[in-house]
């Protein structure tokens, strides 16, 4: 059972890489923002007293299931507004989102060698625009597998699939993100 202080530092360590995912999820950091916030809320009011050890298996599939609903209901939205369209006048709204910094480097070693670093940070970028190019599966299960660790079972639990499945979208993720920085020359 994990206590209020193991619960807090969970959260706090998982809060930046879930906004990592949710934002590579729907491209919007507000969106990205509410499903995080959301995902936490959900873990801490219904599962108060899971063991430390599963929080986060049950957090991943909390947040995977919440941008699951997102886009059900972003669905929705578009569908009514598409009805009601000839009734309201359309309107511009400026929702790109801004590059979010990949790379957390300390300032001593972005000091010590700026090459490097610049040269790190310009693979992130690439590696960061590459992985949305990915189908949601695909890169849903990268995500969980290489950025989160999680194992192939942990993994395909989270995901709602079989072991097969989460393998076959590593792979073919794998294949697809190392052809895009091929082209663009960079080897990993």
């Amino acid at each position: 059972m994990a206590s209020r202080e193991e619960m807090a530092d969970f959260l706090e360590s998982a809060e930046k890489r879930a906004f990592k995912q949710a934002w590579y999820a729907v491209q919007n950091e507000d969106s990205a923002l509410d499903i995080v916030q959301d995902s936490m809320m959900k873990l801490a009011d219904r599962y108060p007293h899971a063991p430390a050890a599963e929080l986060p298996l049950i957090f991943q599939r909390i947040l995977q299931n919440t941008i699951r609903d997102f886009y059900r209901r972003s669905k929705a939205r578009r569908f009514v507004s598409t009805l009601l369209s000839s009734l309201i006048p359309a309107r511009e709204e400026d929702d790109s989102p801004d590059p979010l910094e990949t790379l957390d480097v300390a300032a001593d070693e972005a000091h010590s060698n700026p090459e490097q670093w610049c040269a790190r940070k310009e693979t992130a970028v690439l590696i960061e625009s590459s992985l949305q190019l990915l189908p949601a599966r695909q890169r849903e299960a990268f995500l969980l597998r290489y950025w989160e660790g999680l194992d192939v079972a942990a993994t395909a639990r989270v995901m709602g699939c079989s072991e097969g499945s989460v393998k076959t979208h590593c792979s073919r993720a794998n294949h697809t993100l190392a052809a895009i920085l091929a082209q663009k020359g960079v080897t990993l």
